[in-house]
């Protein structure tokens, strides 16, 4: 009797659990803009450029560079839209990645041991020793080989004819975030 009391709450649970996911689901799809749908194709004819006498056409227009400053950049990373406002979801979106990393378990809940992980994995790899105490010489021996990368990845980006990275290399992740 007991096990029927217990399967019929649980199916109630997952039933309510999957009534509430699926009304996520909708406003989220609620929320979405619209798709923007263009006509049809005009029937008129097309227009071409006019060219002179020699065969040469007008003048490309110049491709003005709009500077930004950091703050518009930033707005605009998070302004996915571009309504000009950024929501709670806009601002959250950009986290999501980095989220999903520390989600080992993939249940869209972090516990401590989740969010703790990174810490432990660096603790881990600056004991060299593997005896759970960090010496000096383990700590100066990790910074130097992180300052050692950092100098290679500026040395790369500064020889990189275009001013970008030139090997595809990842940053060492940082504790602190940019923004």
């Amino acid at each position: 009797m007991g096990r029927l009391v217990i399967g019929a709450i649980s199916a109630l649970v997952l039933v309510g659990a999957g009534f509430f996911w699926w009304q996520g689901r909708a406003s989220l799809e609620r929320a979405a803009p619209l798709p923007v749908v263009s006509g049809p194709p005009g029937d008129g004819a097309i227009e071409l450029p006019d060219a002179d006498p020699h065969g040469r056409g007008p003048a490309l227009p110049n491709a003005a560079k709009k500077v930004m400053s950091k703050e518009d950049r930033r707005f605009n990373r998070y302004d996915r839209n571009r309504d000009g406002s950024i929501n709670r979801n806009e601002m959250l979106s950009t986290r999501v990645k980095a989220f999903q990393k520390l989600d080992v378990n993939h249940d869209n809940l972090l516990s401590f041991e989740e969010w703790a992980v990174k810490t432990s994995n660096r603790f881990k790899e600056i004991d060299r020793n593997g005896d759970g105490i960090l010496s000096r010489a383990e700590l100066n021996a990790y910074y130097a080989a992180q300052d050692a990368k950092k100098a290679e990845r500026d040395k790369a980006k500064a020889d990189c004819a275009c001013g970008k990275a030139g090997p595809k290399t990842r940053p060492a992740p940082d504790d602190d975030d940019p923004d």
